[in-house]
């Protein structure tokens, strides 16, 4: 089903790339007054001329038009052209460079129940609107080209008028995607289950209609009726009167955002819900019993989520991003009890040093969040939650031998604060690996040290000795050999250990020694803080502040800085027969992405800032957002 849906949306967003236009706005409804009230997720651009205009002048595109970006670039643009649009133009007997200016208006995709219940009877509906303006005879004369094609290749087309509306709904396969594009979309291969006859696949339609200059596509007719019974004028309930969505939109669509998306998690999740299991088959029994899906959704807490949605916007002092979950305090459970901050300072502590180019603290009581743990285990599986109280009962017994006051629940978990805090610095010198130290608040320091490090050596082999832990200025400092990652045809990579102390109130750890030692030092002399860094104050007020107990901050211009520099060292390595993370891609990918033509990063740099973000959790649910001021010096 996912693979038909997938297939739907291109298809129907190949047809909105032939009808695309420009002028003055139509006066199309918004997408609220226009999708049914089964709406169970849309994504919509209210304005794509005033997106388009607003993306042309944000850095990232800046950057990309930039002069010193032109070798780049261009390679770049030649590649994708000569890989991915040339074949996909031949194939639909079409320049896509002369619709490439031309979207304006309304831009709406959306997914509808359409009377699905989870089974396979029924498919959840696809519909894709685009508002071309003034120019409804284009948009015509576009269709009328589209339908000639399809009736040219011989594909068989009908007519219905729906509300008024004439729409014309051809018959598609997976087939009909252009090769080029083939690959985007893996079907899934036929199986074949030994005793029960395989059920032919319906095939898919692709319904396409005009309204003045509103182009109308969607999977079928049922699923555009309400599009074109609101267009219509008729009284049926739209997406816009559901109560929930109503909600959501006053508190979160405010100030006329860029984009915006919204999904009908309380309909979602209570049919996957209650989709049945599949009847057993003595042919061909299963070897593991089937998950309980309604067992899982309910105990993780889903069930109690009524929505998410997520809004863009783009003001003069930066981009801002926010996301929600509209989940009742009273109704939350499992996984957002889990991930739930607590309503506390998340703010850089004083020996967070202000080169720290990455920094995240979170503000998370550890004993509510392992009592939600336990028992979303056990209501999902009693099994596999007495299998996880039986392995600590092992790690406590194994690791006994060694240290006979070690005791898991108590030392560990029992000792966890609320407070967990991770920072990262640009690598000195020629290493290309940037140093990170995490840090767990904790009650007893040595104690809770002391108990990671012995349930880390568990998983080292029994005939290699942990290594005796050293002291540095008046801390102990573990350490725990790492098992080196092993990646077919690449180098061998040294094994690396992983280092643990504790001070001032958290255990730290790190895979660099210095980080480590420059933590202790720190906090007997604190240095620069991050908290003084310019501008960043300031950021965060446009995130809710740091008291949320969720913060966040990223030096973009340095952790760019040192990305070119890392991608430069990855083309040199590539080029010379070696192989790093670029190898994971086709290679056609990878010839796209010359790095070797970046520019000296500081001919770019004005590009880049700073970026924070921050999340809260309130009675309503759990909110998150996102900002990234518009870096100084920019007009």
């Amino acid at each position: 089903m996912t693979t038909k849906i997938l297939h739907l949306v291109f298809l129907a967003a190949f047809a909105a790339s032939l009808t695309f236009a420009t002028s003055t706005r139509a006066a199309i409804p918004p997408a609220e007054n226009l999708l049914p009230a089964d709406t169970l997720f849309f994504l919509t651009v209210p304005d794509c001329t005033a997106l388009r205009a607003t993306a042309h002048q944000s850095p990232q595109w800046l950057f990309w038009s930039d002069p010193a970006m032109k070798p780049f670039h261009d390679k770049f643009t030649s590649k994708f052209e000569e890989t991915l649009v040339a074949p996909l133009e031949q194939a639909l007997g079409l320049k896509l460079a002369d619709f490439a200016d031309l979207p304006q208006g309304q831009f709406t995709l959306a997914v509808t129940q359409n009377g699905w219940t989870g089974g396979d009877d029924a498919a959840p509906g696809v519909v894709l609107l685009l508002d071309t303006g003034d120019k409804s005879d284009l948009l015509k004369t576009n269709l009328d080209a589209l339908k000639k094609k399809w009736a040219d290749s011989g594909k068989p087309i009908r007519t219905e008028e729906v509300r008024g509306i004439s729409f014309s709904i051809v018959t598609l396969s997976s087939n009909d995607i252009p090769p080029s594009l083939a690959g985007l979309f893996p079907g899934r291969q036929p199986v074949q289950e030994l005793g029960r006859e395989s059920k032919p696949q319906k095939p898919a339609e692709l319904v396409v209609g005009q309204f003045e200059s509103l182009l109308i596509a969607g999977s079928s007719l049922k699923a555009i009726e309400p599009v074109a019974a609101h267009l219509s004028g008729s009284l049926l309930p739209a997406l816009n009167d559901d109560a929930i969505f109503a909600a959501d939109k006053l508190s979160q669509f405010r100030d006329a955002p860029l984009y915006y998306g919204w999904l009908n998690a309380k309909t979602l999740f209570y049919v996957l819900a209650h989709i049945p299991p599949p009847t057993p088959n003595p042919q061909a029994p299963q070897p593991f019993p089937a998950p309980q899906w309604s067992k899982i959704i309910d105990a993780t807490g889903l069930t109690g989520v009524k929505s998410a949605s997520f809004a863009c916007r783009e003001t003069r002092d930066g981009s801002s991003a926010s996301f929600f979950i509209a989940a009742p305090e009273a109704d939350r459970k499992g996984l957002l009890k889990i991930f739930a901050a607590a309503h506390k300072s998340a703010v850089p502590q004083s020996f967070v040093p202000a080169d720290a180019v990455k920094y995240w603290r979170w503000r998370l009581d550890s004993q509510d969040a392992w009592a939600a743990l336990e028992k979303m285990v056990g209501d999902i599986s009693p099994m596999t939650a007495a299998g996880f109280n039986t392995a600590i009962d092992m790690a406590n017994a194994n690791a006994k031998r060694t240290d006979p006051d070690f005791d898991l629940r108590k030392n560990l978990i029992g000792n966890l604060g609320d407070d967990f805090m991770n920072y990262q610095k640009v690598p000195a010198g020629a290493s290309l690996e940037m140093p990170s130290l995490y840090l767990i608040g904790v009650d007893k320091g040595e104690t809770a040290a002391t108990a990671i490090k012995d349930l880390l050596s568990l998983s080292m082999p029994r005939q290699q000795k942990t290594p005796d832990p050293r002291n540095y200025q008046g801390h102990k400092i573990y350490t725990i050999t790492l098992a080196a990652p092993r990646v077919a045809g690449a180098a061998v990579v040294p094994a690396r250990s992983l280092f643990i102390t504790s001070g001032g109130g958290y255990v730290a750890l790190s895979t660099e020694i210095s980080t480590l030692e420059e933590y202790l030092r720190n906090g007997e002399k604190p240095p620069k803080p991050l908290s003084g860094t310019p501008g960043l104050v300031d950021a965060a007020q446009h995130v809710g502040g740091t008291s949320g107990g969720l913060f966040g901050y990223q030096n973009q211009r340095e952790t760019l800085r040192y990305l070119f520099k890392t991608l430069k060292n990855q083309d040199a390595n590539d080029n010379a027969g070696g192989l790093g993370s670029m190898a994971a891609l086709p290679k056609a990918v990878r010839d796209w992405l010359d790095f070797s033509l970046l520019p000296d990063y500081d001919q770019v740099s004005q590009y880049f800032y700073i970026s924070v973000y921050a999340g809260i959790t309130t009675a309503d649910g759990l909110s998150f957002k996102a900002f990234a001021p518009r870096p100084p010096g920019l007009n």
